[in-house]
């Protein structure tokens, strides 16, 4: 036996220690179990978005608002920057119909509150005067922002302990089964055996393995997400950069994207993000390839040329690194948050997908009330017993 808990958290990236961190701070005795060593899965091969503009008024534009918020407070309570930085982010459009798209769907982020607006050609080259001539227009928010994904667990994980939570490494979970006094018993591959009335299953792209070893169903998809990143350099204008092309085909049903077929096997998309070392992180694609995390010539290849197409002066840029990483995919693109049904004290916290740095505080915070007895009523459309009907078919 290696410990008995309140609360055992498997998985150790930026999802599992916030949950972990956020529970420890209500007074549970908490165990983060992760399978690999510190940041070795998405989050260690991630951008650092804190993207507003890519979301749709509803549950997941809500929680960006109030995930900011934690950001800001957890720069002092964790004493550190936590690379949070707030550029700004660009839409860049490039026809008439992506633009009366992101018009309709600008008015319908500003309802709900969202500062973001439409620029022309001129307003978009004040900020951005390096662009492609090829883009007609572009969004601007002030709100998009960005935090170090390395420094946040970090500081998360430090601070946890010196509040008694325990972070597990190079522990993969083999087995959990309940045993005769309602207790989890989560056994890992060092035959060891952890025990506690609630398990938290924060395991990304793995959520849905790790939920049937508990006789539980979680639909996941990992996709792999490729990224590149350049040397130190100046400044590429004032903000942070994404095309509309990707956001108009999930907006606008039968849009056709001017995409060739390598564009469309890669799920090639475009981001450009400074970081706080003063590189930029460009991505992504976007691969149905399982479990594999390899980088690929095809892959770097395409977003290299993708990102000299759009930014000009990239091309005197030097490319020094790529990654690449699993970003974990429900079938309605929302995350599982949530107990499930029949299994009490059985929770998962994954499917972020892109969104896993943006939702981080947010989503640790609003487990660690869950579990503490207080559920916030919006996250029953985020609860895991939605695809019950689908667990049926599948069993």
């Amino acid at each position: 036996m290696a410990g008995s808990y309140d609360v055992i958290v498997i998985g150790g990236g930026i999802i599992g220690l916030s949950c972990g961190y956020y529970l420890t701070k209500q007074g549970k005795r908490v165990a983060v179990i992760e399978a690999g060593g510190f940041a070795d899965g998405a989050s260690g091969a991630c951008d650092d978005m804190i993207l507003f503009q890519s979301k749709k008024p509803g549950i997941n534009l809500e929680l960006a608002f109030e995930s900011l918020e934690l950001y800001k407070s957890l720069v002092g309570e964790l004493d550190d920057s936590l690379g949070f930085a707030n550029y700004g982010g660009m839409v860049l459009i490039q026809n008439q119909q992506e633009l009366e798209v992101m018009e309709e769907f600008v008015t319908q982020q500003q309802s709900y509150g969202l500062d973001v607006k439409i620029l022309d050609r001129k307003e978009m080259l004040r900020k951005q005067p390096f662009l492609s001539d090829r883009f007609i227009a572009s969004t601007y928010s002030p709100m998009d922002s960005q935090a170090y994904p390395f420094a946040v667990m970090h500081k998360l994980s430090g601070k946890g302990r010196k509040l008694g939570m325990q972070v597990i490494h190079k522990s993969p979970v083999t087995g959990i089964e309940k045993d005769g006094n309602g207790d989890y018993r989560v056994s890992t591959g060092q035959n060891l055996t952890y025990t506690a009335p609630v398990v938290v299953n924060a395991t990304g792209a793995w959520a849905g393995k790790v939920a049937a070893l508990a006789g539980a169903y979680v639909p996941m998809e990992p996709r792999r997400g490729q990224i590149i990143i350049t040397e130190k350099v100046p400044a590429v204008g004032e903000t942070n950069l994404w095309t509309a092309k990707y956001l108009v085909s999930k907006l606008k049903s039968g849009f056709e994207i001017d995409s060739t077929e390598e564009e469309k096997r890669l799920g090639l998309g475009f981001a450009f993000t400074r970081t706080e070392g003063d590189s930029y992180l460009i991505g992504s694609t976007r691969e149905s390839v399982g479990y594999d995390k390899r980088t690929t010539m095809e892959g770097i290849r395409a977003i290299i040329n993708q990102a000299v197409s759009i930014v000009p002066v990239l091309k005197d840029v030097n490319f020094i690194r790529a990654i690449a990483g699993l970003r974990p995919a429900t079938p309605d693109g929302k995350m599982i948050l949530g107990e499930h049904a029949g299994m009490k004290g059985f929770y998962t916290a994954a499917g972020h997908e892109g969104d896993g740095i943006s939702l981080a505080p947010i989503t640790g915070k609003l487990l660690a009330d869950m579990v503490c007895g207080t559920t916030d009523a919006r996250l029953g459309e985020l609860s895991p017993n939605r695809f019950a009907k689908d667990a049926k078919e599948v069993s």
